[in-house]
């Protein structure tokens, strides 16, 4: 069974999904990477609510998170995918509260855990991409390998705000906003 529960956060309504026993999603809503809310239901008797503890704990994270701590603990999480993807997630988990962490840098931990002899960050860019339980899994924190703040499922303004609410200062810190392209007119 497929459970869904909302939490608003200061950055917007956010969907959680769980399967009963774990998280196993986290989006805001109305995102272009949100699944369609019809497909999962909510669950509707007290019995069933009390089985979905994981809604308390991860609302309890958000609300740590959002009023600027960083929370001492984590949901109980199943975030699926393919067996790269989940690497991808176990290596973004262990980005600090407050720091950035390369896509590049994400590819060379790879290269050292899986053993393989090189890893396209380009790659771990697609699996970071598909992370679908932001914030907790930290996707927000990766960043371009020269200090860009690249795409982000939320909305770039969402990431910007959530990198300053954990206490980065971008401009301090290096990193910045990609210039938007313009159009010729010549």
């Amino acid at each position: 069974m497929r459970y869904v529960s909302y939490f608003e956060s200061p950055l917007g309504k956010m969907m959680m999904a769980s399967d009963g026993s774990a998280l196993t999603g986290l989006w805001f809503c109305g995102c272009k990477d949100t699944p369609e809310e019809w497909k999962i239901r909510s669950p509707n008797t007290e019995e069933e609510a009390s089985r979905l503890l994981v809604f308390l704990e991860t609302e309890r994270w958000l609300k740590l998170y959002f009023s600027g701590e960083e929370p001492n603990f984590t949901p109980r999480l199943r975030p699926g995918g393919s067996a790269f993807r989940r690497m991808v997630a176990k290596i973004m988990l262990t980005i600090p509260y407050g720091k950035t962490m390369s896509y590049g840098e994400i590819a060379k931990e790879i290269v050292k855990r899986s053993g393989t002899t090189r890893m396209a960050a380009q790659a771990v860019g697609g699996a970071v991409r598909h992370n679908p339980i932001s914030i907790i899994i930290p996707c927000h924190r990766v960043i371009g390998s020269s200090g860009n703040l690249t795409g982000y499922s939320g909305g770039m303004e969402r990431k910007v705000k959530l990198l300053q609410l954990e206490g980065i200062d971008l401009q301090e810190s290096g990193l910045f906003l990609p210039q938007a392209k313009t159009e010729s007119t010549e």
